[in-house]
């Protein structure tokens, strides 16, 4: 089977083989952009996660690199310094807009992580169904040599066989996109839990440092009463 008899079976196949050829192109081009992608992101949101779980570093005050803020991640540390800046509320009203907010930012995030993967989702539906019709026009132009007298059924049975060729093809394209969606598909949920648990890691330890603050404000209060009482008697 050399490159002239392939070109042969992809003129008698109607062009079918030239489409199935250039959505399989189109599949990989797909695979590797996203796989690449979605890796990144995923090592870069460990490495995020790490850095919040260190308990001495203050969230506000963590430096992303321009590698790490560039990921999808890094719009919920926007969100945590933006909302730092907002007027005093009570502790329960304050954790509860910044869940809201980064939410939000994580809703804004998620057409980025699958973006693509629908143009894969087709591939896999549309190369089976290309490759069924290409064997339906090659056994049009098997059966037609039986017009001719001088054509055996050798020649026949031949041309049912290369008309077959439209099909594994098809099927052989539909299941090398079907095993990279489901690791990409599998990779994007990871990428989305990341998000969450970043997102419940600085609800929880922005609350937990702004507890700590005001019982130290009313510790200080305490105290400065405390000491002013003692003063008055004093100067009496």
């Amino acid at each position: 089977m050399n490159i002239s008899y392939l070109a042969d079976l992809a003129n008698e196949s109607g062009g079918i083989l030239y489409i199935m050829l250039l959505l399989l192109l189109v599949a990989l081009t797909v695979i590797i952009e996203r796989t690449r992608y979605l890796a990144s992101m995923e090592k870069g949101g460990e490495k995020l996660i790490g850095m919040l779980k260190n308990e001495n570093a203050s969230i506000e005050k963590i430096e992303l690199s321009k590698k790490l803020a560039s990921l999808p991640h890094a719009s919920l540390f926007a969100v945590l310094r933006n909302d730092a800046n907002k007027p005093a509320l009570s502790l329960e009203q304050k954790r509860n807009e910044l869940g809201g907010h980064l939410e939000e930012a994580i809703m804004h995030e998620v057409p980025t992580l699958d973006r693509s993967l629908w143009v894969l989702d087709t591939v896999i539906t549309l190369a089976p169904l290309l490759g069924l019709f290409g064997t339906i026009i090659g056994m049009f132009n098997a059966f037609h040599v039986l017009g001719d007298a001088q054509n055996g059924a050798a020649q026949v049975t031949g041309g049912i066989a290369e008309a077959l060729v439209s099909t594994a093809c098809g099927l052989l394209i539909a299941m090398i996109g079907l095993l990279f969606f489901n690791a990409l598909h599998n990779r994007v949920r990871i990428v989305l839990h990341q998000l969450e648990t970043i997102k419940i890691m600085m609800v929880n330890r922005q609350t937990a440092t702004e507890q700590k603050a005001a019982t130290s404000d009313a510790e200080l209060a305490n105290r400065a009463g405390q000491v002013e009482l003692i003063r008055t008697p004093a100067r009496a």
